[in-house]
């Protein structure tokens, strides 16, 4: 059995050594310091990695520069303020035509992208995708139809670096959303994906399995570590809530065809309506976003404009 799994741990790293060859040796990554981020990083030697921290918050800046130390990289660390990060969330909902409660999560790539930019850099490689394809969320451990999740997910993935990195000129790389290598990825049993190991259990196992040894074991076994939460991001949702008060958010929030999940929400929805202006309604083979009304893919099952996801309750108006 061990066999089989070693053979397929050297697979996905000869399979992403392919990717990683056609790829820029000038280029940059956004290096959160997580497994995906160090994996390839790993096999593009000498890449600039670009770390994002709110402050000096979050833990990827301790992983980042831990791993600093035993690849070759060129690191730089863009440490953003809150005022900074604060006033670029206009600029990042018109760029993302958006309101999603991501939006910590989005203003790291933006940031991320904006440093490399100004750096000079072109190619912007980052680890989108490995999460949903290799099942690296919580979620995913109890699913009972796993493998065909994945197989769902994997059509209408959509990621804001893409759309941030059109904003900048960049040239974004997405090796684990590489066709060949997803489509092989998506044929990997998900007994290899979610796997219980000294009593724990992993996902994104494989993974971790392929690199163990050529990444240090507290880097290929550790947690998962949301983008927002690891940059430090995640802190400003209580800056932003505390911006708006109970009284607007109760009587106007009653005014707007949205759904609000919190005061955060709101905010953002009042900038979407400046910045973008109405939500745009279902187009021909759309349905309506029950959160929003916006149109959304009818296979889909998250809604790009107001962040509404199916089996996620939200607040009733």
């Amino acid at each position: 059995m061990k066999k089989s799994f070693d053979k397929i741990s050297l697979e996905v790293r000869q399979r992403l050594i392919k990717l990683m060859s056609g790829l820029p040796t000038k280029g940059g990554i956004l290096f959160s310091g997580g497994l995906d981020s160090a994996a390839l990083a790993f096999l593009l030697p000498g890449v600039t990695a670009i770390t994002v921290t709110l402050e000096s918050r979050g833990e990827d800046l301790e992983y980042a520069t831990y791993l600093n130390e035993s690849l070759n990289l060129v690191h730089t660390h863009r440490r953003v303020t809150a005022k900074e990060a604060l006033g670029a969330i206009p600029e990042v909902i018109r760029i993302l035509k958006s309101f999603d409660p991501a939006i910590p999560n989005d203003l790291t790539v933006y940031f991320g992208l904006n440093h490399a930019k100004e750096l000079g850099l072109t190619h912007v490689m980052t680890g989108d995708g490995s999460d949903e394809i290799f099942a690296g969320y919580r979620y995913m451990e109890t699913m009972p139809d796993l493998a065909a999740y994945i197989r769902k997910l994997s059509r209408s993935l959509e990621f804001s670096s893409n759309r941030i990195g059109n904003f900048f000129g960049i040239t974004i790389h997405q090796p684990f959303l590489e066709k060949n290598f997803l489509d092989w990825a998506l044929a990997i049993g998900v007994d290899l994906k979610i796997r219980e190991q000294d009593g724990k259990v992993w996902g994104k196992w494989i993974l971790r399995h392929a690199f163990d040894g050529f990444l240090p074991p507290k880097v290929a076994w550790q947690a998962k570590r949301p983008l927002e939460e690891g940059s430090g991001m995640s802190s400003l949702r209580q800056i932003i809530s505390s911006m708006v008060s109970d009284e607007e958010f109760s009587e106007r929030g009653r005014e707007y065809p949205v759904q609000f999940m919190d005061k955060e929400h709101f905010y953002y929805y009042k900038i979407f309506r400046n910045k973008v202006g109405e939500i745009p309604p279902p187009q021909s083979g759309e349905k309506a976003c029950p959160g929003c009304g916006a149109g959304i893919g009818r296979e889909k099952s998250h809604c790009r404009v107001c962040g509404w996801v199916k089996g996620i309750a939200w607040p009733k108006k």
